[in-house]
């Protein structure tokens, strides 16, 4: 029996749920949890994209992805990218293919937008994502930001 898996829309129905995808513990340096992904999303409007994972109807994680937000250092022009923000498979989730699912979701979104790299970033060191993006054919752009690494999918239009 396959999965089936979608992406919804935060909405004041589900917003609890949302709040109570939580990672495991020796995660939570790595990735923020949801409450701070929605605060972010409230301030940054547009440009971002929360939403609810679901597989057979249960809640498993969250992602939020991004729109034209500007990579570029204050002194160069504008390099505007798109990608993957946030991340949060719930712990007992974890390794089913949910992951994978969310960021081929957002890979969709961003074709049908007409964009042709994906971007996201991750921390490095213990319990690092790391693995997980490289496998599924993320490249480290030889950036940092902040104190994460850059990495960049490109996606065939």
């Amino acid at each position: 029996m396959t999965a089936e898996r979608s992406l919804e829309v935060i909405t004041p129905e589900n917003i609890d749920e949302a709040l109570g995808v939580e990672v495991r513990a020796d995660q939570s340096h790595v990735v923020s949890p949801v409450v701070k992904s929605l605060a972010e999303a409230y301030a940054f409007g547009r440009r971002a994209w929360p939403r609810l994972i679901r597989c057979d109807g249960q809640v498993v994680g969250f992602l939020m992805a991004f729109f034209d937000f500007n990579f570029a250092r204050p002194v160069a022009g504008p390099d505007l990218r798109s990608g993957l923000w946030r991340l949060n498979i719930a712990a007992a989730h974890q390794g089913h293919g949910h992951g994978r699912f969310a960021v081929d979701a957002v890979a969709a979104e961003l074709r049908r937008r007409g964009t042709t790299r994906l971007t996201t970033t991750w921390h490095v060191g213990h319990g690092s994502p790391e693995p997980f993006y490289l496998g599924l054919g993320f490249r480290p752009t030889g950036e940092m930001s902040e104190d994460e690494r850059v990495g960049e999918l490109k996606l065939q239009v």
